[in-house]
């Protein structure tokens, strides 16, 4: 079955989408080898001897030092130091810890969910990917009833375009406390943590059950100590990843992950507790660091569906019609697409809002097939083959199947982007320009309409406008740059289409 007998502009949409795949085949394996190596480029702090993406050095070592955390040692795990490690999550170089963590539980889901289609390398490769964030998490929540949250002065950081080698800007350190909560990105450290726990749990027990310790405390304190870190520290994150969503939908995701992860019944007890106060029902149409809404709906549904939680059937309720909202030519529908077919929201960055929709697609779709269910929409029905389509057609795009015929990632295809928005690979590399460039000196790269000398791998770019144009300039972000937040859910979706083709 298809889309097809949905509605007409379903029709539409699709025969166009079908006579661009038939153009291509894609190498689903070489896109998810490339989408992970794209995690080392963002690498921060001292670079491991396996380095693949060599170009890259060692950066922001001395991050934590002004906060007096310098010495903070991890107990039970081989982790010194202050706050270096983590991730650059764009094409700046602040440490912001909300899309970090996010990144991390998606990371995570990928593997829970898709790792045994990786094949032994890149599972290991994608497994490391979540270790380096997770080291990083471990360092930032190692004071009790503390979480550092950021570290990098983002208006001091963004008026510079400089190589994180290179960085002379303020590495401010910004926390939450019991007087400053901020249980938003608290919550969803608590999730990644405890998702990550399960990728852990067979390959590394110890590790694995530091890190659920650890979301543990880190859930209670954010439950505890209510409230948004937009407001404690508005100068800070504000507007750049300020939680304009609320922090309700985090508790609810920490506390599912939690018991996905602890199978602790003080977990599901929370859940139902607090679905109608934490806004549970929501269907809004988005996914991604600051609205977890949907994920909850779909990461809880899968019990429903097995038939171990009837008393949960209102999340698979709402899952099934956050599933409707997306399907094409549905009366209900409420995702624009483009043209040629891609999902397209508007706002910065949108391929965010591809990879990380298109992730619960075939996440649900996965969880259909195995219940033998369907999803209700008005008079229809909408299954799990269908769900998987649409997915399909959004990471085929993304990899070529569109109007321009680029592929939206970094290196893979003939034709890709070359101008990205990311200092790192925007400017020469220590080895071709062993000199300190300086914050301004940086600009003349910024401006140049040469391409990139350095091919940062696997990078997913914010990607084309709603009318499937896309500039390939640098000054224009939020088409040029990548993130890793978009990267993250695609992981999951290029391992299991290799695997499995449609």
């Amino acid at each position: 079955m298809s889309l097809l007998r949905l509605a007409l502009p379903t029709l539409i949409v699709l025969l166009h989408l079908s006579s661009v795949n038939a153009a291509r085949r894609h190498d689903y394996g070489d896109a998810l080898r490339k989408s992970i190596l794209f995690f080392e480029g963002q690498r921060s702090g001292n670079l491991p001897p396996d380095q693949r993406l060599k170009w890259r050095r060692d950066s922001a070592l001395r991050d934590g030092s002004t906060a007096g955390v310098l010495k903070v040692t991890v107990r039970l795990a081989v982790i010194t130091g202050g706050l270096d490690g983590g991730y650059y999550d764009a094409g700046d170089n602040v440490k912001f810890g909300f899309p970090m963590a996010f990144t991390t539980t998606m990371l995570s889901w990928s593997i829970i969910d898709f790792g045994k289609n990786m094949g032994g390398v890149e599972a290991n490769n994608a497994v490391a990917a979540v270790r380096w964030a997770t080291d990083y998490l471990l360092k930032a929540t190692a004071v009790p009833g503390t979480v550092f949250v950021q570290v990098g002065d983002a208006l001091s950081d963004h008026g510079c375009w400089e190589r994180p080698e290179d960085m002379d800007t303020l590495r401010t350190v910004y926390k939450i406390d019991q007087n400053h909560p901020g249980s938003d990105v608290a919550g969803e450290t608590a999730a990644a943590l405890a998702a990550a726990s399960i990728v852990f749990r067979s390959r590394d027990p110890r590790y694995s059950s530091l890190l659920l310790s650890r979301a543990i405390s880190v859930f209670e304190f954010a439950d505890k100590h209510r409230g948004a870190y937009s407001s404690s520290l508005r100068k800070a994150v504000c507007p750049f990843y300020c939680d304009f969503n609320g922090y309700q939908d985090e508790l609810l995701w920490g506390a599912a992950w939690l018991h996905k992860a602890s199978r602790r019944r003080e977990y599901r007890e929370y859940i139902v507790k607090n679905e109608v106060v934490l806004h549970a029902g929501d269907t809004i149409n988005e996914f991604g660091w600051d609205n977890k809404h949907a994920g909850i709906n779909v990461l809880i549904s899968k019990e429903v569906l097995m038939g171990k939680a009837d008393y949960l059937k209102s999340f698979q309720n709402n899952a099934d019609s956050f599933i409707c909202s997306l399907l094409p030519g549905v009366s209900n529908s409420q995702v624009q697409y483009s043209p040629g077919g891609l999902i397209f929201k508007t706002g910065g960055s949108n391929m965010q809002h591809v990879t990380s929709l298109s992730f619960l697609l075939l996440a649900y779709s996965n969880y259909l097939s195995h219940a033998n269910k369907v999803v209700p929409c008005g008079g229809k029905s909408a299954t799990s083959t269908q769900l998987r389509l649409l997915a399909k057609r959004q990471v085929d795009y993304i990899l070529g199947d569109n109007p321009l015929r680029m592929s939206y990632m970094v290196g893979y295809g003939p034709r890709y982007p070359m101008r990205i928005h990311h200092r790192g690979s925007s400017l020469p590399s220590i080895t071709a320009h062993p000199g300190h460039i300086q914050c301004k000196e940086g600009t003349r790269f910024y401006l140049s309409p040469n391409p990139n000398p350095n091919v940062l791998v696997g990078a997913v770019v914010g990607g084309p406008n709603r009318s499937d144009a896309f500039p390939d300039s640098r000054p224009f972000f939020q088409e040029s740059e990548p993130t890793t937040y978009i990267n993250a859910p695609l992981v999951g979706l290029l391992a299991y289409f290799w695997a499995h083709g449609a």
